[in-house]
């Protein structure tokens, strides 16, 4: 993907690896917009960027931000949707269904949303120069679960499979389409509890040392991730969900 004198939309850019991802961009010479539900935060921290409020659980009010943004910025060509909560449940527990919910709307409608929201535009930019892209973040948790976090890894998986048919639909148009796999990556507090965690600088060097390969990769997977990626096909999946389930004696009763 080139990432230069492109005019690109990061949905979810107002903190960690979005914000992260919006100034890599931005140094490459890119018009950037970072979109979240309180993007006056990134003001004082990267005055280069452009913001728009968007809340991706509210259809309306991604419709507003797709408005607002393509009014401003007609030659947009790049939408990166990545709006998404991580949380812990319990499943025994059937309160856990409102965490559930929360984590769908966000991870997973609100991906939908953003894509649904910007198809036109980038279908009509693809058409007319041949070069627009739609990048979806997903997790290495899509293919390896976390139990902890069990909607978080449901919503991730739906979206790499929605990436998946999203790719072969729009196949030929002049949009496409990449998916971001990330695996546990030092913000958010991560490093506290995950000391695998890594350092937010040299994840996105690698990611972008990747993104900007050519041709472009259908998956942008760090060495890293590698491991939760390809658990099932190198036959470690077994192991690997035992041990990540004893992150489960943290909860109460157990």
């Amino acid at each position: 993907m080139d990432i230069t004198n492109r005019t690109v939309l990061i949905v979810g850019g107002t903190s960690g690896i979005g914000l992260g991802l919006a100034r890599r961009f931005a140094a490459a010479g890119s018009t950037v917009i970072v979109g979240g539900r309180h993007p006056e935060a990134v003001t004082g921290l990267a005055p280069e960027l452009a913001t728009v409020t968007v809340d991706v659980t509210r259809a309306s009010s991604v419709l507003e931000a797709r408005d607002d943004v393509l009014r401003r910025f007609p030659e947009l060509d790049v939408v990166v949707t990545m709006s998404g909560v991580l949380l812990q449940e319990d499943l025994r527990d059937p309160a856990h269904g409102a965490q559930a919910e929360e984590t769908i709307q966000v991870n997973l409608l609100g991906t939908i949303r953003v894509v649904d929201a910007f198809t036109p535009h980038l279908l009509a930019r693809g058409a007319a120069t041949g070069r627009a892209d739609v990048m979806t973040v997903s997790s290495g948790i899509a293919f390896l679960p976390f139990p902890l976090m069990a909607s978080y890894g449901a919503s991730k998986a739906g979206v790499h499979a929605y990436t998946e048919a999203l790719r072969a639909q729009l196949a030929g148009s002049g949009v496409e389409v990449t998916e971001l796999i990330p695996p546990a990556v030092a913000t958010a507090g991560q490093e506290k509890v995950n000391p695998a965690a890594l350092p937010l600088d040299g994840y996105l060097d690698e990611v972008i040392g990747l993104l900007t390969a050519e041709p472009t990769p259908r998956e942008v997977v760090v060495a890293a991730a590698q491991y939760l990626r390809w658990a099932e096909r190198d036959g470690t999946y077994a192991e690997l969900l035992a041990k990540r389930s004893e992150a489960l004696r943290s909860l109460p009763g157990r």
